[in-house]
């Protein structure tokens, strides 16, 4: 799992993986979109290609990049503690508005 994480904490990446989240694109399509050379469009999509979370579909001439779900899914299942104890804190911290809510005098 140190791939996609080591990929995902670049920003371009993470711009890269929300365009690819739509569609498949191609390089160029990457660069312009997102304001990068070519070269260095191609250079994040072969680290997250590498992280496995971008896969590669040939067609004559060309390469379209997509989003490869798996390693995701296992990025989520790991989050998924956090994410609950997140939620936790948010409730005890509604809870606690609610109630403070409660003992306020009305006009």
């Amino acid at each position: 799992m140190s791939l996609p994480f080591t990929a995902l904490a670049d920003p371009t990446r993470r711009r890269i993986l929300d365009l690819l989240r739509r569609r498949p694109h191609l390089v160029g399509e990457v660069a312009g979109e997102l304001g990068l050379s070519q070269p260095a469009a191609s250079k994040h999509l072969r680290v997250l290609r590498e992280a496995g979370l971008v896969r590669v579909r040939r067609e004559a001439q060309r390469r379209w990049y997509g989003i490869d779900p798996a390693p995701l899914v296992e990025l989520d299942a790991w989050l998924s503690p956090y994410r609950r104890m997140w939620q936790e804190s948010l409730d005890a911290l509604e809870r606690h508005l609610d109630e403070g809510r409660g003992t306020e005098e009305e006009p």
